[in-house]
């Protein structure tokens, strides 16, 4: 029997999350060590305010390249109000996204509350176990 094609089946649970407040350095050595290329941004209620990308910690070296010391703050570098998708949308539903959209994860949200987060590379996995070669 082929396993589910819903997002909550599918998503990573364990989350590494980041705070608003902590230092970009910090952050951003945080996704090193953790090999991962993104990550939610809570509030200190666990609401997510936003997502801190590999992208976004570039943008601090390069103001360091220009300015001097790197420094400062995820919320000064996190994308604010980031897109988010639901447990029960469909993996069909975000391969889709992924082909449209820009990103390479989303947080997934159920009452408001982060649940996971879904990747590219889930996705894949996903198809793969529901189309086995």
């Amino acid at each position: 029997m082929p396993r589910s094609m819903l997002v909550k089946d599918h998503m990573a649970t364990e989350v590494v999350t980041l705070h608003p407040g902590m230092e970009i350095l910090r952050a951003a050595q945080l996704l090193i060590s953790c090999d991962i290329s993104g990550a939610p941004v809570l509030d200190q209620h666990g609401r997510l305010t936003g997502v801190l990308t590999e992208r976004d910690c570039m943008k601090v070296a390069l103001q360091a390249g220009y300015h001097g010391e790197p420094g400062g703050l995820v919320r000064d570098y996190m994308t604010a109000d980031p897109v988010v998708v639901s447990p029960d949308d469909t993996i069909l539903e975000m391969a889709e996204r992924f082909i449209k959209e820009k990103y390479r994860r989303y947080p997934v949200l159920d009452g408001g509350r982060l649940v996971g987060v879904i990747s590219r590379r889930d996705v894949m996995r996903a198809m793969g176990h529901h189309y086995p070669a």
